[in-house]
């Protein structure tokens, strides 16, 4: 496996998913300036290895992929030995840590990826936001345009992903699935249209096939398995590929493990899986109880595409105030010239 610094912990807590299924990439000028004027950050070995820096949260972690020694392997680190012309010719440095929001990829994962400059760096996050009762749109808008448009600026080839909601991965009432669905709808969103503005590796994971395969999910049915987790990181080196970036051979699809078993599952809801939902039941639960009220109101009296009218109002919102993009980005609009797509 390449060279791996993690920087997340290593007990599940948290819940991510994942979503859809094409990819785009964008140029990734090497001497373009950092935004505001800063200086580019240089490695402090110039003949050090290219550097693969994951931000992002639990999914991004590894949880779902154990190593047989403890800890998590997951996605990034299986694309990151089948990003060089040779394994372990990209140094993979984690920086993913369970329960991140966008903010916290923003304000303290991105600086410390700055320093490192590297020349990848994966940016999946906002699963997590959803699961929150201040969940606010227009916050994880500047907190992923702030992330995308600096590291773009710094030359990286950024990857990101859209995701499933959490209520359709853990099969929840509809009333509970719909108000989850929405906020997962606008995330992804705002993923994509802050992709496409920067230009960057994109993928569609939640109308994928796969994605509702039962054995590409683990026991929590939050995160991917070993099978999830090899799935996503052959997705990102077929995009990556497909637009000319420098690639070994993909990552095996061979499991080292057993898929997960429903016995499992049971075991996990019955242990693991109540702490969770205890744990969001302080923050989450009485908002989206309130969520789920107004949904069936609405549901009774038909109008039920009024709320998904007033979420996409919001998100246009979040996006118009970004503003222009970052100095020194690649921007790129829908269609431009040189962007390639991958069928799921």
């Amino acid at each position: 496996m390449g060279t791996q610094e993690a920087g997340g912990s290593t007990e599940p807590s948290t819940a991510e998913g994942m979503e859809g299924s094409e990819g785009t990439v964008g140029p990734h000028p090497t001497d373009s300036p950092a935004p505001e004027g800063k200086a580019r950050p240089h490695p402090t070995d110039p003949q050090a290895p290219p550097c693969f820096v994951a931000l992002g949260d639990s999914l991004t972690e590894g949880l779902g992929d154990p190593l047989p020694g403890g800890g998590w392997r997951g996605w990034a680190a299986l694309l990151a030995d089948a990003l060089g012309e040779r394994p372990g010719g990209v140094r993979l440095v984690n920086l993913a840590e369970s329960g991140a929001l966008a903010g916290d990829v923003a304000e303290r994962q991105l600086p410390a990826a700055r320093r490192l400059a590297p020349r990848f760096v994966s940016l999946v996050v906002g699963a997590n936001d959803t699961l929150r009762a201040a969940f606010d749109i227009a916050k994880v808008a500047a907190a992923l345009d702030l992330a995308h448009g600096a590291l773009s600026a710094d030359g990286a080839v950024v990857l990101t992903a859209c995701l499933p909601d959490p209520g359709r991965m853990l099969g929840l009432p509809a009333p509970l699935a719909r108000p989850l669905a929405r906020r997962m709808r606008a995330v992804n969103a705002v993923v994509h249209a802050v992709s496409d503005r920067y230009g960057g590796v994109h993928l569609h994971i939640a109308d994928h096939r796969w994605v509702t395969d039962r054995d590409s999910w683990s026991v929590d049915r939050l995160h991917p398995s070993e099978r999830g987790h090899r799935l996503l990181a052959h997705a990102f080196h077929t995009a990556l590929a497909g637009t000319g970036v420098p690639v070994g051979p993909p990552p095996a699809l061979t499991l080292d493990g057993p898929p997960p078993t429903r016995a499992g599952s049971a075991w996990w809801m019955a242990t693991r899986g109540t702490r969770w939902v205890a744990d969001r039941c302080t923050d989450l639960l009485p908002g989206l109880l309130a969520l789920a009220w107004q949904e069936c109101r609405h549901g009774l009296a038909g109008s039920g595409r009024l709320l998904d009218a007033a979420a996409e109002r919001t998100t246009r919102a979040a996006l118009a105030a970004l503003g222009p993009a970052r100095a020194g980005s690649p921007v790129q609009g829908p269609g431009s010239k040189g962007a390639a797509t991958m069928a799921g």
